[in-house]
């Protein structure tokens, strides 16, 4: 059997439990409920820092997403490794012609799939529904920056849940990692950051250097500065982000930084994930 047809093998495994599991449902359900709120509530305002309408909507709901789509790949792959390994699949499946590597490609490319299925569909259904049912035009521009960075930020903390599921071996243990990971960078680091601000005066390239470390905080910089090329709320350093850098410049970290990150740490996981025991 061929390396592609082991991952294939794998993948329809690791298919089958998804669907089983009804983790694409609850998905598309969270996705829906989502969306259907910043529709209803974001068109019946008109002007936010330079979006009407329905780009009021997608800016919302974009920024939503930073705080939960972290949350949703570390949940569903915080745990698949060490799982696999405590109720003795993982032992069994690979005790058949297929190599580890394989296990580990087809397990990610399904779990990554899951994930960014359910958000490619929902973003531009709410903005057909938006544009049917109240007649609002559709910034076509920032629904693609939309849909990238957050795939991005996807691919970043579902490889970061593998490799936490790959070098932790008890469940307990990983999930208690990955909601720390989610605190990490959600909240705890800008507060770590605007500590550091508070105690030195740094200048403003040391304060965005800082800031891109998170890549919650690059997928935020690249979706504002979609709206607001200034970035005048951010006092000197949204005057040295929009000058120095610009708008292209924080897509492009937005999506480079959180894409070279999760390779990393999907690398790291592949290789843990060889050397390991299975038991």
């Amino acid at each position: 059997m061929g390396f592609g047809a082991e991952v294939a093998a794998v993948a329809r495994l690791d298919l089958a439990e998804v669907l089983r599991s009804r983790w694409l449902v609850f998905c598309l359900v969270v996705h829906a409920v989502l969306a259907g709120l910043f529709v209803l509530v974001g068109l019946r305002e008109s002007g936010v820092v330079g979006f009407t309408g329905m780009g009021r909507a997608l800016m919302s709901w974009s920024h939503a997403l930073l705080f939960l789509l972290p949350l949703l790949a570390l949940s569903a792959t915080g745990q698949v490794v060490n799982a696999a390994r405590d109720d003795g699949s993982l032992e069994l499946l690979l005790s058949n012609p297929v190599s580890r590597a394989a296990y580990f490609v087809g397990t990610s490319l399904v779990r990554m799939a899951a994930l960014v299925a359910p958000l490619v569909v929902a973003m531009p259904a709410m903005a057909l529904v938006g544009a049917g049912a109240f007649g609002q035009d559709v910034p076509w521009d920032f629904l693609l920056r939309g849909i990238a960075v957050s795939t991005a930020l996807l691919l970043c903390f579902t490889s970061l849940g593998l490799l936490v599921s790959t070098l932790v071996r008890n469940q307990a243990k990983a999930l208690m990692l990955t909601i720390l990971l989610w605190a990490a960078g959600v909240a705890l680091i800008d507060f770590g950051l605007i500590g550091v601000m508070l105690q030195w005066e740094l200048p403003p390239s040391a304060v965005f250097a800082l800031a891109v470390l998170n890549p919650v905080q690059c997928a935020r910089l690249a979706l504002l500065s979609a709206a607001q090329p200034e970035l005048a709320t951010f006092g000197p350093v949204g005057f040295f982000l929009a000058n120095r850098v610009g708008a292209d410049g924080l897509l492009s970290i937005g999506i480079g930084w959180p894409l070279l990150l999760g390779l990393t740490a999907w690398v790291w996981s592949l290789g843990a994930f060889r050397r390991r025991d299975l038991v």
